[in-house]
C-alpha cells in the first residue's frame, strides 16, 4: 500500500505527518510525505517558529512527485488540519489527479476544526470550506462528534442523533464516517467511543477514557483506520485495529507522565494490534 500524506509536520513532537507517518510505516505502508507547514513544534505550546508552506510550493512538490510516476501507485491520499483556504484547493486538485491515474484510490479526510472543550479553534473560512469543497469530494472522514456536528448543522449525542449526523455527513459525498471522541451520555461511566458507518452497517467501539489531551492522537487514529480500511473494506475490523492501537498508544503517554506522544515506544502495537476492544454493530 502506498498513501500520500499532505499534512503538517513538525520537528518536535508528533502532530499531522509527524504522527501518521511511522505508525503507517511500521504496518507495512510506504508514505509518501508532502508538508503544509514546517514548524518546530505544534501550536498548542501557544508558540512555535517555522513556516506554513504557501499553497503553490505544496503544488509544486506535488507535481514533483507526480513527474515520477508515482500517482498511478497510490492507494490513498490522507490529509488533515488545513491552516488556510488556498491549501484546500491545492488537496482536492491532487486527489483528482490521483483519481485520473488510479480510479480504485481513496481520498481520507480529517476534518479538523476544533472539538467540544475548545471550540472551533480553526480561521472561520475553514469550517465552510471543508463543508462545501473538501469533505464532498472524499471517500472517507474522520470528525470527532463535535466536527461531525459542526459539519451536518446538528447536536449529535446519542446513538441515534450521531448515526442520523454521520447519515448526513455520507450524503454529502463520503461513503465512510468514523466518528471519533463519541460521548453518548448513556456509554459506560469512564469510557469513550468511536463509530463508524459506512455502505455495510455502523459499529461502535469503546475504550476507557483517559483523562488528559495527547495531541497528534487524532492524526494517527485517522491514518491507522484509512489503512487498515483500504486494505480490508472491513469497517469493524478496521475500527478494532484503531482502537486497540491507539489505545495503547495514548496509554503509554499518560503512563509516561510526557506531554508528548510516545509514538516510537508503542511501535509494536502498530504493528500488532492485541485487538482488546470488540466493535459492536449497532445498525
Amino acid at each position: 500500500m502506498k498513501v500520500l500524506s499532505i499534512q503538517s509536520a513538525v520537528a518536535y513532537g508528533h502532530v499531522g505527518n509527524s504522527a501518521a507517518v511511522f505508525p503507517l510505516q511500521r504496518i507495512g505502508a510506504e508514505v509518501v510525505p508532502v508538508p503544509t507547514v514546517n514548524f518546530s513544534n505544534h501550536t498548542g505550546y501557544g508558540a512555535w517558529r517555522g513556516p506554513l508552506i504557501p499553497p503553490p510550493d505544496v503544488a509544486e512538490i506535488l507535481l514533483g512527485v507526480q513527474e515520477r510516476g508515482v500517482f498511478p501507485q497510490i492507494d490513498a491520499v490522507l490529509s488533515g488540519y488545513q491552516g488556510g483556504v488556498g491549501i484546500g484547493d491545492v488537496i482536492v486538485d491532487a486527489v483528482r489527479r490521483v483519481k485520473a491515474a488510479n480510479p480504485s484510490a481513496v481520498y481520507a479526510c480529517d476534518p479538523v476544526m476544533g472539538n467540544a472543550k475548545s471550540g472551533c479553534f480553526v480561521a472561520p473560512e475553514i469550517p465552510v470550506l471543508l463543508r462545501d469543497r473538501v469533505v464532498p469530494v472524499a471517500d472517507i472522514i474522520t470528525p470527532n462528534q463535535f466536527e461531525l456536528g459542526f459539519l451536518t448543522d446538528t447536536e449529535p449525542a446519542s446513538i441515534d442523533s450521531t448515526l442520523a449526523s454521520a447519515d448526513l455527513a455520507r450524503a454529502m459525498g463520503p461513503s465512510t464516517v468514523l466518528v471519533t471522541s463519541v460521548e453518548r451520555p448513556d456509554r459506560e461511566e469512564g469510557t469513550i467511543e468511536m463509530l463508524v458507518v459506512d455502505n455495510a452497517g455502523a459499529w461502535l467501539v469503546s475504550t476507557p477514557h483517559l483523562p488528559f489531551k495527547a495531541n497528534g492522537s487524532g492524526d494517527v487514529t485517522a491514518a491507522l483506520f484509512t489503512a487498515h480500511y483500504v486494505a480490508t473494506r472491513d469497517a469493524a475490523v478496521s475500527l478494532e485495529r484503531t482502537a486497540s492501537s491507539v489505545f495503547d498508544l495514548v496509554e503509554i503517554t499518560y503512563r509516561s507522565g510526557e506531554r508528548e506522544l510516545q509514538l516510537v515506544q508503542a511501535q509494536e502495537f502498530y504493528a500488532k494490534p492485541r485487538m482488546q476492544f470488540n466493535a459492536k454493530q449497532v445498525r
